[in-house]
């Protein structure tokens, strides 16, 4: 990989060398050889090609591809940048090099920038929803295995914002928690005198929970699965004492309700466990 490409993972929040192994993982997939191409094209053989746009969203997972691209030997050059809004028929990615090493990339290339880009088109039109509000859009660990960081780059490409990264950098007490424990206050409290500073949020599905989360210091709520009328409830009730995180039963056509009722972040998983891909082709010119 170039050092130019590293840094720009590297900026992007993203471990160059992971996205690397992830790359080489998704290329080995398809075997030593292409049974297709090969005996089609010499070895000499060059194409040219776009990544190109067949829809409007929002695009992520540029440099991700361009991975793809550099390992195989293939020429590429960005035409545009992670996070911008792009449009039906626009290139987003030239690419240059042998021909079999071109088609070997495609699909490959096309799997991750579809993907993380279905994602940031997602998270889009969910931050446009709640635009105007002090609501902010945060994705969920409803992702795939060793997609994580990928997926989460993404919905930050979309305007939202990332909520724990896995189980070791912040505590999310659930009810599974509290049905073990036997209480949110024991929970939380079991918690707090190992990990003094640690950041916790309390799941809470009624509002005589938020009461007893209060009440037990925390910081952050979860208000899962609650109606709209009752989060407003909560959002009175704790008067500024902690940040409240909607959760559950959340859709699009909700999200400007939830926002308005005052919290500070709409907690929505489909934005990594459902997105639907974006539609991008490579058409060799």
């Amino acid at each position: 990989m170039t050092p130019e490409l590293e840094a720009r993972l590297g900026d992007a929040g993203l471990d160059p060398q992971a996205v690397e192994n992830l790359v080489r993982t998704a290329l080995a997939e398809d075997g030593d050889s292409d049974v297709t191409s090969e005996p089609v094209f010499a070895p000499d053989d060059t194409a040219s090609g776009d990544f190109t746009a067949r829809e409007d969203g929002v695009v992520a997972g540029i440099p991700v591809a361009e991975v793809v691209l550099e390992l195989l030997g293939v020429e590429h050059r960005a035409r545009v940048a992670d996070g911008d809004r792009v449009t039906a028929g626009q290139v987003l990615l030239s690419a240059h090099g042998p021909t079999r090493a071109l088609l070997r990339a495609e699909r490959t290339a096309l799997n991750l920038l579809c993907h993380l880009s279905g994602i940031a088109t997602a998270t889009r039109a969910w931050v446009d929803a709640v635009a105007g509000t002090k609501a902010r859009i945060r994705d969920t660990r409803k992702t795939l295995p060793g997609l994580r960081a990928l997926q989460k780059y993404a919905v930050r490409c979309g305007g939202g914002v990332n909520h724990r990264m896995g189980l070791h950098d912040s505590a999310l007490i659930k009810d599974n928690h509290v049905a073990a424990a036997g209480s949110i206050t024991r929970a939380y409290a079991a918690i707090r005198d190992v990990y003094p500073s640690l950041h916790i949020q309390v799941e809470c599905d009624t509002l005589d929970q938020v009461r007893e989360a209060l009440a037990a210091g925390a910081e952050s709520i979860l208000l899962d699965n609650m109606s709209t009328a009752d989060m407003a409830e909560a959002v009175r009730l704790v008067d500024g004492r902690a940040e409240l995180e909607a959760s559950g039963g959340l859709t699009l056509d909700r999200a400007r309700d939830v926002a308005v009722t005052g919290v500070d972040y709409l907690s929505v998983g489909a934005l990594t466990h459902s997105a639907r891909v974006f539609d991008i082709g490579l058409d060799f010119t």
